[in-house]
């Protein structure tokens, strides 16, 4: 059992909804405003979203980059 299941709260700063995922804090940090518990950062389905959004161009990049070896 990991933590999102054990009923975490989300990470972001002024936020107390439960997590629904945890991603690794070094990618949220730059983008959103978030207090991580050690490598992991916990997000809220609004907070996971909007991180999704930031990073939409982020991921496609990542993708060409990798397809194209």
């Amino acid at each position: 059992m990991g933590k999102v299941s054990k009923g975490a709260k989300c990470s972001v700063i002024g936020c107390g909804e439960r997590a629904t995922c945890s991603i690794a804090s070094q990618k949220v940090l730059s983008t959103m405003k978030v207090e991580p518990e050690g490598r992991r950062a916990y997000l809220c389905e609004k907070h996971y979203k909007e991180f999704k959004k930031l990073t939409r161009m982020d991921r496609k990049v990542e993708r060409w980059r990798y397809s194209l070896i």
